[in-house]
């Protein structure tokens, strides 16, 4: 026998028509506190960004890429 958990009296249509808006509700609120995390990490990097001194903005970039040289070897072709 099936347990009978309807407490509200709804019918099976609108049973299932709450469940499904209830998890879309949910989905949405994880999607909310998603977003809302990754802008606060970005808001935090910009606000330290602002606090460096301005001369930490003229420096050279630590990572001199333009030594960085791959070696290619060439093909000999037979």
């Amino acid at each position: 026998m099936m347990k009978n958990d309807n407490i509200l009296e709804m019918s099976e249509k609108s049973r299932l028509t709450a469940d499904i808006t209830l998890l879309m509700l949910k989905g949405a609120g994880y999607a909310a506190i998603f977003v809302l995390a990754l802008w606060f990490v970005i808001a935090a990097m910009a606000f330290i960004g602002r606090i460096l001194p301005e001369e930490s903005r003229g420096t050279p970039d630590p990572i001199n890429r333009s030594s960085l040289m791959i070696e290619v070897e060439e093909a000999v072709h037979v």
